[in-house]
């Protein structure tokens, strides 16, 4: 099981570090061995940058998935809107393979004011066309990971994310267990609540594809109307709690990876991750 950050923690900055060709070396030295590149506000990374940090990843040996921007939505039938989503997650692939990655997380879209049904099946197709692009420019070996979200307003609860990865054995859910817990109204408290999320994940996927899939867990704030903020794991009054999680993972033989979404903390709550996987050996 691999365990990383998404993005660069704010100790990486008090300690003197600047940029995120240093965060492999700084990564590995916290015994850390994956690594998010988020590109939400739009791919701006240059290659020449993006070739640097290949280059520390694979000396280090950090394992590279990036976060396509915010702004895609597939659910969108507006053409300018949809070809700009195209557009953001062929450009995010483009830069997983310049950092040596293959994973590419995307946030699927928002059904805005169109019927639930209606926003799903412009998503579905969304994502078939994606991928008919991806392979028209050679880059059929990327990992698209459909993210669970945790607004009500937004497409992809657990069901509608495994749904999606059924379109294409290429695809991988990205579960964000954070976000299962807002959009349930704080649903993830036990082992048993944990485990009945890994079953329905195995039940769709098989438990081979299951074991393999990319995780974003934290802490997490929620109203009503599902997910406000994400939290540290030091905020004690926020769930949910991995310690719940770990056991259900190394018990099923998982193997995928984990990035740690906590607020300005997520490399040491994503090392507290590892010291608890490592206690079920």
């Amino acid at each position: 099981m691999r365990f990383g950050p998404a993005g660069n923690a704010e100790r990486f900055y008090a300690e003197g570090f600047k940029a995120s060709v240093q965060a492999p070396e700084w990564l590995a030295a916290q015994g850390l061995t994956a690594y998010e590149y988020s590109f939400g506000r739009g791919v701006s990374l240059s290659d020449d940058t993006a070739a640097d940090i290949c280059a520390q990843a694979e000396r280090w040996g950090i394992s590279v998935s990036v976060h396509a921007p915010y702004y895609i939505n597939l659910a969108n039938p507006d053409p300018e809107k949809r070809e700009a989503s195209f557009r953001y997650i062929l450009d995010s692939a483009r830069k997983a393979v310049a950092l040596g990655g293959q994973r590419v997380v995307v946030h699927v879209g928002a059904a805005m004011k169109m019927e639930r049904s209606e926003a799903l099946t412009n998503c579905r197709a969304g994502l078939i066309e994606a991928y008919r692009r991806l392979d028209d420019i050679g880059l059929e070996q990327t990992i698209l990971c459909p993210e669970t979200m945790g607004k009500y307003s937004q497409i992809g609860d657990l069901r509608e994310t495994l749904d999606f990865c059924l379109l294409d054995e290429r695809m991988l859910p990205c579960i964000d267990f954070a976000h299962l817990h807002a959009l349930g109204g704080g649903s993830l408290n036990t082992q048993a609540d944990f485990a009945a999320v890994l079953d329905t994940i195995e039940s769709v996927l098989g438990l081979e594809r299951a074991r393999k899939m990319h995780m974003h867990f934290s802490t997490i704030e929620y109203t009503a109307a599902g997910e406000k903020r994400h939290h540290t794991f030091a905020e004690e009054k926020y769930g949910p709690r991995f310690e719940n999680l770990a056991p259900l993972l190394y018990a099923r033989g998982y193997d995928g990876t984990v990035i740690c979404e906590s607020k300005g903390t997520q490399a040491d709550d994503a090392m507290a991750m590892r010291r608890i996987w490592q206690a079920q050996a």
